[in-house]
């Protein structure tokens, strides 16, 4: 019996190895997507481009995303992660909350400024590209969950979403843009409702 449970419980660390070394690589070639992006834009994204910036072999990307379309759909997705992280984690005070996001969206000028410009790119993709809209749809089902108790308007919301997008652009155009200055815009948008602790 101990025996045949050793042979069972065997390969479990292989698999487990296999999986950890799996994750590894894509994220040796998800960070040469960004790399790409934030250098040469989305356009120049490509297999062979992706392999020589991660400094692999063709194969090792093939091996591991089909089509191209699968490298900028899971590049969007990591970056979404952690977004949608981070505004889960902001403050329960409704005015800290938002002064919070003032400061994530006013980053956007300073060393992840690249990063900011890469996601923007590749939000701007799902344009044409139907596979990345579903991380756009989560983004912003995740900035409206954020506003509920701002505003308890779904359309007053659906205005702001729009304007946290519309600023984390102007962030990456107008490095000399504050949070304190994206706070008062934020804060005029809102402040038709009462303030309150979030949900």
């Amino acid at each position: 019996m101990s025996g045949s449970s050793a042979e069972a419980a065997g390969p479990e660390p292989i698999a487990d190895g296999r999986r950890r070394k799996g994750e590894r690589r894509r994220r040796q070639l998800l960070d040469a997507v960004m790399r790409v992006v934030e250098r040469d834009g989305v356009a120049s994204v490509s297999q062979r481009r992706v392999a020589a910036e991660a400094g692999v072999a063709p194969s090792a990307v093939t091996y591991y995303y089909a089509a191209v379309d699968d490298l900028l759909v899971d590049a969007l997705t990591r970056v979404n992660d952690t977004y949608v992280a981070a505004l889960a984690t902001l403050p329960d005070d409704a005015d800290a909350a938002l002064r919070a996001l003032a400061g994530m969206i006013a980053a956007g000028p300073g060393p992840e400024r690249a990063h900011v410009m890469a996601e923007c790119e590749l939000f701007l993709l799902a344009a044409r590209r139907p596979a990345l809209r579903p991380q756009i749809e989560r983004w912003n089902r995740a900035v409206d969950a954020f506003l509920v108790p701002h505003l308890p308007d779904p359309d007053d919301r659906s205005g702001v979403c729009a304007a946290v997008d519309g600023l984390f652009v102007r962030a990456c155009t107008e490095p000399e843009l504050t949070a304190e200055e994206v706070y008062r815009t934020l804060s005029r948008l809102v402040s038709r409702a009462p303030r309150s602790g979030r949900a």
